[in-house]
C-alpha cells in the first residue's frame, strides 16, 4: 500500500516491475501459471524466479537460468500456443496470466474471440461454473518502440476488444505503478471475463496513491485528479493510459505557462469496455459522468487508436477532440513517437488554449503569441532530434509543478 503520494509526478517507478512483484506469489500457487513468449524479462516481470522457474523438461545445462521440470512459467515463443494453453488451463478451474508485446497480442485476436463466445454461451449453463479471469499483460507498447519501431505499434487489441458487444472484456489503463497494482488485484478478482492490463516497462512519473487507485475502481474506473484540477473549471482534460497522461499534464502544465488563469478539471480513467467507461460488471453511470464532466468541452489523450473512444463518449452523450495512436510511427524518440501522432504536451497545450480562445477565455493576442510559441518548440523539437537522435534535455528532464496553493 502507497498512503500518500505528497509531490505527484516527481517520483519515478516501472509499472512492469510492480506488477511483476504482484505475479511472485500468484504463480507460487499451484493453481496459477504464467505464459510468456520468451519475454518475462524483456517485460520486466523477471520478480516471479523468485517464486518459481520456466517449466523446462530436458537436460538443464551449467549456464542455464530459471529452469525446472517443475516451473510454473511457460516461455515459449509462440502467441497461438500460448494462448491456448492459457485458455485450457483457465477451463480447468485455475487462473492463467500471459504477457506480449502489445503489437503481437494481436497475433492472438480470433482465438481471444472465441474464447469470448465460450464465455457468453456459458451464461445459460446453469451447470457450467464461472470460471477465473483470463488476464492479458500488454507491455513494450507501442508509444516506446524506440529501437524496433513501426513494426512493434499496434494497439489493435485495445480496439478490438472495445468494440465486441459481448461485454466479456475489459481494457486497464493504469494511470501510473500504485494504479497498476489495483488493476492487477482487480482483475485478478474477477470472473468470466478476459481482461487487458496495458502499461509501460519504462519508469514513469508515480501520480497517485493505493487509496486512490482502489476508489477509482470501485466507483467506474474514473475520477478527477485534484492535484490537477481547479475549481469552477472551463474544460475538461482526460488522460487514459500512463505515457500519454503524462504528456496531457505536462500539456496543461505549459499551457498554464502562457495563461495562468486557464481552469482546467483533469479526469483519469483508468478502464473501459464496451459503450463504457470502467468494467463490464462496474461501469461508470450518466449520473457519475454528468457530475464529473459537467457538458464541459472535454479533450482526450488516449493510448490507443482514437476511433475506439467516440461510441463510448457517444454513449455518455459527450462528443470529445480525442488525441491518441493514429498509425504514425518511426524508430525515433520518445517524444517524438507522441508529436508524430498529434499527442504530446505540445499539442495537447495548443488544444487546451484553442478551446478556451472559442470559449473567449482567452485574447486573440495570447492565443496567437502563445500558439507562436508552441509551434516553435515544435520546430526545435525536430530539428533537435534530426540532429543529435534524442530528445532535448528540457523535454526529458520535465517534472510536474505542484499549484502554488498544493
Amino acid at each position: 500500500m502507497i498512503e500518500r503520494v505528497d509531490n505527484p509526478g516527481q517520483d519515478h517507478f516501472s509499472s512492469a516491475k510492480a506488477i511483476g512483484e504482484l505475479l511472485a506469489p500468484e504463480v507460487a500457487q499451484s493453481h496459477v501459471r504464467f505464459f510468456s513468449p520468451d519475454e518475462t524479462s524483456s517485460n520486466k516481470f523477471d520478480a516471479i524466479f523468485a517464486a518459481t522457474n520456466r517449466a523446462w523438461q530436458l537436460p538443464i545445462e551449467p549456464w542455464d537460468k530459471y529452469l525446472s521440470p517443475d516451473g510454473r512459467a511457460i516461455d515459449l515463443l509462440s502467441e497461438n500456443t500460448l494462448m491456448s494453453l492459457a485458455m485450457g488451463y483457465n477451463l480447468t478451474g485455475r487462473q492463467s496470466w500471459i504477457t506480449s508485446y502489445e503489437a503481437f497480442f494481436p497475433i492472438i485476436t480470433s482465438q481471444i474471440n472465441q474464447y469470448q463466445k465460450f464465455l457468453v454461451q456459458s451464461r445459460d449453463l446453469s451447470w457450467r461454473k464461472p470460471v477465473k479471469s483470463l488476464n492479458l499483460l500488454s507491455t513494450s507498447v507501442c508509444w516506446r518502440q524506440d529501437h524496433n519501431g513501426y513494426s512493434h505499434q499496434n494497439p489493435g487489441l485495445i480496439a478490438d476488444l472495445l468494440l465486441r458487444p459481448c461485454k466479456t472484456a475489459n481494457c486497464y489503463f493504469p494511470l501510473d505503478d500504485v494504479a497498476a497494482r489495483s488493476c492487477f488485484t482487480h482483475a485478478r478478482d474477477q470472473s468470466n471475463v478476459i481482461n487487458l492490463l496495458t502499461f509501460s516497462k519504462t519508469d514513469e512519473p508515480r501520480w497517485i496513491d493505493s487509496h486512490h487507485a482502489q476508489w477509482q475502481l470501485q466507483n467506474g474506473g474514473a475520477s478527477i485528479c485534484q492535484f490537477a484540477s481547479d475549481e469552477n473549471p472551463d474544460l475538461v482534460l482526460v488522460g487514459i493510459g500512463d505515457l500519454v497522461s503524462k504528456e496531457a499534464l505536462y500539456g496543461l502544465q505549459i499551457a498554464k505557462s502562457y495563461f495562468a488563469d486557464l481552469r482546467v478539471r483533469f479526469v483519469n480513467i483508468s478502464a473501459l469496455s464496451y459503450n463504457a467507461i470502467g468494467t463490464v460488471n462496474n461501469p461508470f453511470t450518466q449520473y457519475q459522468f454528468d457530475e464529473m464532466f459537467s457538458s464541459l468541452p472535454t479533450i482526450i489523450n488516449f493510448h490507443g487508436y482514437p476511433d475506439c473512444l467516440t461510441p463510448i463518449f457517444a454513449t455518455y452523450g459527450c462528443h470529445p477532440e480525442i488525441y491518441g495512436y493514429s498509425e504514425k510511427g518511426s524508430t525515433t524518440t520518445p517524444l517524438d513517437m507522441m508529436v508524430q501522432n498529434n499527442a504530446s504536451r505540445y499539442n495537447i497545450a495548443l488544444s487546451l488554449l484553442k478551446t478556451a480562445r472559442s470559449l473567449d477565455k482567452i485574447s486573440a493576442e495570447t492565443w496567437e503569441e502563445s500558439s507562436a510559441a508552441i509551434y516553435s518548440s515544435l520546430t526545435a523539437h525536430t530539428e533537435y532530434i534530426i540532429k543529435h537522435g534524442t530528445d532535448r534535455e528540457e523535454d526529458t528532464k520535465c517534472q510536474w509543478q505542484p499549484k502554488a496553493n498544493d
